[in-house]
């Protein structure tokens, strides 16, 4: 049981980091509620930016790994038109411990406005999510929504904490992308 305790905490290492992006994460707002062994994910992430470049960076998954700290490497292993395969290796680590992973998942892209994912395989036993670009008046919302099975046993007060603080670090770092390629696209001021 301390194995799988060490390795519940390690893989909530994958969501948390002390780091923020820079615009800070207080605004995103995350929910999780447990439905037996599943997670169930709720995300929203609102952003000053056109829809199109959001949607370039949640569907860039050759270069996910420059703006997700987690990630070492995303690759798409195969694609055929709104179908892809992407492999993502990547490590958390947290004091002498670390974590690494490796997932393969299927993202079916919808487009201009929603993502499709499901994990394949890897560290979870069950993972699927969807990913909406809702317009606002002044600008765009990112909704996530899903659910996934870790079958491992997560500290129930600081688990869910941590791992809210991890998706919204992830949330955080996906607006500052979207914020850094809109800046680019509408050049010096």
């Amino acid at each position: 049981m301390q194995a799988q305790t060490i390795r519940a905490a390690l893989l909530l290492c994958l969501f948390v980091s002390p780091a923020r992006s820079a615009g800070g994460t207080d605004d995103i707002a995350v929910g999780l509620r447990w439905d037996g062994p599943a997670i169930l994910v709720e995300v929203d992430c609102f952003v000053t930016a056109p829809a199109p470049i959001a949607w370039d960076v949640l569907t860039d998954y050759a270069h996910m790994a420059r703006y997700l700290s987690n990630l070492e490497s995303s690759v798409i292993e195969e694609r055929k038109d709104n179908w892809m395969r992407v492999h993502q290796v990547g490590k958390a680590s947290q004091g002498l411990f670390t974590l690494e992973f490796d997932n393969v998942r299927e993202v079916e892209l919808v487009p201009p406005d929603e993502v499709r994912s499901r994990f394949m395989n890897g560290d979870f036993k069950d993972s699927t999510f969807v990913t909406r670009i809702v317009p606002s008046a002044t600008g765009i919302r990112i909704v996530n929504s899903g659910h996934y099975v870790t079958g491992l046993w997560i500290p129930p007060l600081l688990g869910p904490a941590l791992i809210a603080a991890g998706i919204r670090k992830q949330f955080g770092e996906i607006r500052d992308e979207i914020l850094r390629r809109a800046a680019k696209a509408n050049g010096p001021s």
